[in-house]
């Protein structure tokens, strides 16, 4: 434990100068020198340490509106560019502009769940160097409604003495671990956060908490979204909002799993077409174990959700058929495996309109951000088209890239 408090502590002072050294996050000292000395540690103190000196305010900024080709627009919002950062990285609502300062063209948090909880026991993160992948059980640690409430209070309360910066932020909801009624912590996260929203998510395809995932089952999601539909929709009400949301609502997103059947994809988009939810997250970790993987079995065995290089072409197929099933009429976010502009160039000819990635950031540092969009840019430019949402599902419409 000694041993372990000494290497964090040395993580963040050195993180702290070097960051405040270095002129960029794509600079040379953050690639060679921060990211080897973070990986030192173990992943889940690794994580904490990143979030802390993210929120500290070392992070140097990039410009986000780097590229005007990337710039998109999706439920009536002006994204700077599409490619954000996956929940499960700012847990709590702690760091939210200094990711936004990197460039991601949005944030999303959470996911936050009605009262703090935990997680599950630890070790619940492993790295799987070798395979550029992370598995993880953190089994929805947060600390709750009231604490995230508060640091977007004050995010926008005093915008210019926290650093604030313009962008998309997503609110990504899930259940307490002993909660019967899930719709009722869905609605109460809702009630409580809704107000700060870009948009929201209803997060029930984590594989950690136990019976999450039969909430996408046909009658059980058509419950849900009733409910959660009917707390979205007062927040656009005079007694309900303050005066910025009054009279709009955000767009509810739902939050699938890749380890889906054909059968269940269909109820899903049958479900969410009929309901008129606003968009799909596609996809959560996975379950599965590729026989591709190059790990040690004694990581790849660990129970959890599998993210990182071995999910893209699983999350990749299932955005593609979402795309097909809601006939290209719900804007999806394709996340996973995403870290290159050609993956999520991938992810945008098969349907996606945004573009989220995570696990990458574990490898690359935040340098890899304005990397995958320059990248973006030049594909765009290569294949004759002049903005994002040209090439969103373009493969479906027999378009194949140069």
């Amino acid at each position: 434990m000694a041993l372990r408090s000494l290497l964090a502590a040395v993580a963040v002072g050195g993180a702290a100068a070097a960051f405040s050294a270095a002129s960029s996050v794509t600079s040379p000292v953050t690639t060679h020198l921060v990211m080897p000395l973070v990986r030192l540690l173990d992943p889940e103190t690794a994580h904490v340490m990143a979030v802390r000196v993210a929120a500290s305010g070392l992070l140097p900024t990039t410009r986000a509106d780097a590229h005007p080709s990337l710039a998109t627009t999706v439920w009536g919002k002006q994204f700077s560019n599409p490619i954000g950062l996956a929940a499960g990285f700012d847990k709590h609502a702690d760091c939210i502009d200094a990711m936004l300062g990197v460039g991601f063209g949005f944030v999303e948090i959470g996911s936050v769940t009605p009262v703090a909880q935990p997680g599950n026991p630890k070790p619940r993160v492993f790295r799987l160097t070798d395979d550029r992948a992370v598995i993880n059980r953190y089994g929805f640690n947060s600390f709750g409604l009231d604490y995230a409430h508060d640091r977007l209070s004050e995010r926008v309360a005093d915008p210019a003495a926290r650093g604030f910066q313009h962008g998309i932020v997503g609110v990504n909801l899930g259940k307490n671990k002993t909660t019967v009624d899930a719709a009722d912590d869905y609605v109460q996260g809702i009630n409580k956060l809704g107000k700060f929203a870009d948009y929201i998510v209803v997060n029930i395809s984590s594989p950690n908490t136990p019976g999450l995932r039969s909430l996408q089952g046909k009658q059980e999601l058509g419950a849900l979204i009733d409910r959660v539909l009917v707390a979205r929709d007062r927040l656009g009400l005079p007694s309900q909002a303050s005066a910025a949301v009054r009279g709009r609502v955000p767009p509810l997103l739902v939050k699938i799993a890749p380890d889906l059947t054909p059968a269940d994809k269909e109820d899903i988009a049958s479900v969410l077409m009929d309901k008129k939810v606003d968009g799909l997250i596609v996809s959560n970790t996975t379950i599965s174990r590729p026989a591709t993987l190059k790990s040690p079995a004694s990581l790849t065995q660990e129970t959890g959700g599998l993210s990182g290089a071995p999910l893209r072409q699983l999350a990749t197929e299932t955005v593609r058929d979402m795309y097909t099933l809601t006939q290209g009429r719900l804007p999806i976010i394709g996340v996973g495996g995403v870290s290159t502009g050609d993956d999520a160039f991938e992810k945008i000819l098969a349907g996606a309109s945004l573009v989220q990635l995570y696990s990458s950031i574990v490898y690359d540092g935040p340098g890899i951000v304005p990397k995958i969009q320059s990248r973006l840019a030049e594909l765009l430019a290569e294949n004759s088209f002049t903005s994002v949402s040209d090439a969103v599902g373009a493969e479906h419409r027999g378009f194949r890239r140069k």
